[in-house]
């Protein structure tokens, strides 16, 4: 009998798996040392070959025809296949008009979102070294939408958002040393599944099941229950949506009306105390944040409020806040009124104690760096100095030339006339899918590589089919992940598609510039120069070294780790005046000097409550949290078994309390429309006590679906809850996304059922 052919190893950010054929069918391993493999990775064999991959080049017929210019047809008209050289010939000539006429400042280097495990393939530092190397450069984004607030309040009052998300404190310190973990937000597994650079030991489940066996208590503060897993054998507070500030006022308040909170510590090691204090206790404004005070807000007893803040007093406890929670407006006071939380409580640096901000939120968090370097692509030097933080995309398509703030800086929005996009898709992760459909019919061209016909490829000029990571080599490291994995290709490329790499070697090449881009390297070149980097490492350090080609045709390489040493937040605790933080004073800002200078009403130089505008109303009576999906990693492969297996009828499912699914006469699966006045979706009812009553839950990730693409407000039939969600900045200081929550109503749907066409190549 002949033994099966041998799987071949491969890495994608669900987890390192093996992978090949056998039978006609492919075939998805998880690697063996993975204590909780992710599912996530059986999106793979369906989508391989799945009918919506995009097999040859294409160009959108009205552009084409008239040319580069504004067009409100892009999503809606139709596409010429065209052949690599003429197409590549012509995007080359549209690259050379932008820059010569506009400049390189006109050009937007998009292409925000995650792409493969590989350190060479990845799409963003593909297409960015391209703009950088080609054309001088392009108009950037900044930080991210998963923590747009977060990145730029945290350096304020603590330290970098690494190093404090990162470098901080670790599974290994929580299974050993917390005796409370209280997590606004939760730490849900779906979102501790994936990591860039890939990840090949999911060790969040194991470490919980640990500390609680141990005697540690963890505590779920969400409007959902399953925002920390079972086996944590969590209590569960359900606050009303976005008013965790208040919460941890009304505990701040406890401690300190007791004496409970930890004098010393806040004497020691912060600065601010006076200005903060005076808010909390009304001196400032009237208002003392008591615990009743906070119950009014967050719909939470006060006696739940104020035994929580007791419990957490005199032990070592861990405040963790997830990315949902900055991701709303006023998501900047969340993050910083935490760590104001846990210096009163004198925790910050102790091992498992104080705070970490997004432990659970990716699997890189809560683990120990590698000792040697694993390189990344060079992206050359950029040239064009604008920038705009990253979910403010509509607002600068819109608006060129408008000013916007943005920590402490007034700046101006630049007049872009060429996007270009790779490996991303904002009609996913964008907010008001209505308005960005606007705003991408305002510029010229629209450059899209993709290996599906996303939302975004239909609303593109130029759609350029692309490999997906099974179809390429490639290099699986991560900084917190010990195991080095070979990619090796699995499958052949679908169609007409090709890397990345070499589209841009092609459109170099035609620029002048091939040589400056590709630095006399094809693809495998490109991954033995990038190993080098981790085989001098080890060299420098004594250990095994071995060549690339024994790396590679062993396929995974085991990497030392450093010490488990709790970063600056530690040193700093051990020695606050050798080892001060990188804040203003050096010390934990309380308050904020700096910030109060900036004058925002929306953001004032300490943490405060501030009620949200896209509440509750008559009319959209319903808290929408529109968060992560389990079933895949934002929006990719919603074609995929896995995702798509999840689905009931064919969409996306919304979770609702069983009184308001009563009240409005919905039954578990059942059609419902989720409505208000900026847009509408459907999708199908799951009744659950699992969400808090007055709230109801749909993910995001469902591919964009009109009913009538002709439509400017159209019904988006699969269940993408960002036609509903607001495109605003969390608040002039960072400026950051907040699709994690808005309002909404829901009614059972008894109209004709739309045919859902989301996965179907266009017309």
């Amino acid at each position: 009998m002949n033994a099966p052919p041998r799987l071949k190893p491969h890495s994608s950010h669900w987890g390192v798996f093996s992978a090949g054929w056998r039978d006609g069918t492919l075939v998805v391993e998880p690697h063996p040392g993975d204590p909780d493999p992710n599912p996530l990775l059986q999106n793979f064999p369906d989508a391989l070959r799945h009918r919506a991959r995009v097999a040859q080049p294409m160009v959108r017929r009205g552009w084409l025809e008239r040319g580069p210019g504004k067009d409100d047809r892009r999503g809606r008209d139709e596409f010429i296949p065209m052949a690599w050289d003429k197409v590549l010939d012509l995007l080359a000539g549209e690259l050379a008009r932008v820059r010569d006429v506009h400049g390189a400042g006109a050009i937007f280097g998009g292409s925000y979102g995650w792409s493969s495990a590989g350190r060479f393939h990845h799409a963003q530092s593909q297409v960015h070294r391209f703009l950088n190397t080609a054309l001088g450069g392009y108009v950037k984004s900044v930080n991210s939408y998963s923590a747009g607030a977060s990145a730029v309040i945290l350096p304020h009052f603590l330290g970098p958002f690494e190093a404090v998300s990162r470098r901080n404190v670790t599974w290994d310190q929580v299974v050993a040393h917390t005796e409370i973990c209280v997590a606004f937000g939760g730490m849900a597994l779906k979102n501790s599944m994936v990591a860039s650079g890939g990840v090949s030991r999911h060790v969040e489940r194991q470490s919980m099941v640990a500390a609680a066996a141990r005697g540690c208590a963890f505590v779920n503060v969400s409007p959902l229950r399953d925002d920390l897993p079972t086996e944590a054998g969590a209590e569960w507070i359900a606050p009303v949506p976005g008013t965790d500030t208040a919460m941890m006022l009304g505990m701040a308040h406890t401690l300190l009306a007791e004496g409970l909170h930890d004098a010393a510590f806040i004497e020691r090691y912060c600065s601010g105390w006076e200005v903060f204090e005076a808010y909390l206790t009304g001196r400032a404004d009237g208002v003392a944040k008591t615990a009743d005070w906070a119950a009014a807000i967050c719909g939470v007893p006060a006696d739940t409020i104020a035994g929580l803040a007791r419990r957490m007093a005199g032990k070592r406890s861990l405040i963790v806040l997830a990315h949902s929670l900055q991701r709303a407006e006023h998501g900047e006071q969340p993050i910083w009124m935490a760590g104001v939380l846990a210096a009163m409580l004198g925790q910050i640096g102790l091992p498992g104690g104080g705070y970490n901000y997004a432990l659970g939120s990716i699997a890189h968090y809560g683990k120990r760096h590698n000792a040697v370097p694993t390189a990344a692509l060079p992206q050359g030097k950029n040239g064009v100095g604008a920038f705009i933080p990253v979910a403010r995309i509509s607002d600068m398509l819109l608006n060129p030339g408008a000013p916007f703030d943005y920590d402490g800086k007034r700046m101006e929005y630049p007049d872009i006339r060429l996007v270009y996009w790779a490996g991303g898709n904002p009609f996913h992760h964008h907010q008001d899918l209505n308005r960005l459909r606007r705003a991408f019919a305002a510029v010229e061209t629209l450059v899209v590589h993709e290996i599906a016909w996303t939302a975004t490829a239909r609303h593109a000029d130029i759609v350029l089919p692309t490999t997906m990571t099974l179809e390429r080599e490639d290099i699986g490291a991560a900084p917190t992940d010990p195991l080095m994995v070979a990619m090796h290709r699995i499958a052949e490329p679908f169609g007409e598609a090709r890397d990345d790499f070499d589209i841009f070697a092609e459109l170099a090449e035609r620029l002048g510039q091939r040589e400056a881009f590709t630095e006399g390297r094809d693809a495998r070149g490109w991954l033995r120069h990038l190993y080098a980097a981790t085989q001098k490492g080890l060299e420098a350090k004594g250990l095994p070294a071995p060549s690339f080609d024994e790396f590679w045709e062993a396929g995974f390489m085991t990497l030392p780790q450093g010490e488990d040493d709790g970063g600056i937040l530690r040193a700093f605790r051990d020695d606050p005046d050798g080892a001060a933080l990188p804040t203003r004073t050096g010390r934990i800002q309380l308050s904020s000097e700096t910030i109060a200078g900036f004058g925002y009403a929306d953001c004032p130089g300490h943490p405060a409550w501030l009620a949200q505008q896209d509440a509750p109303a008559a009319d959209r009576p319903l808290w929408l949290v529109a968060n992560q999906p389990a079933t895949r990693l934002h929006s990719q492969f919603d074609f995929g078994g896995h995702s798509n297996g999840a689905k009931r009828r064919g969409r996306e499912v919304m979770r609702v309390h069983p009184s308001d699914a009563a009240s409005r006469g919905i039954a578990d699966g059942d059609i419902v429309r989720l409505f208000n006045a900026r847009g509408a979706c459907l999708a199908t009812a799951a009744v659950s006590e699992d969400v808090r009553a007055g709230v109801v839950q749909l993910p995001t990730g469902a591919w964009y679906d009109p009913e009538d693409p002709e439509d400017a407000q159209a019904l988006c039939v699969h269940g993408n809850p960002n036609v509903l969600t607001r495109d605003v900045g969390t608040s002039s200081l960072a400026q950051g996304c907040t699709g994690q929550l808005t309002s909404v109503e829901v009614e059972r749907f008894t109209g004709n059922l739309p045919p859902i066409r989301a996965f179907d190549p266009p017309g």
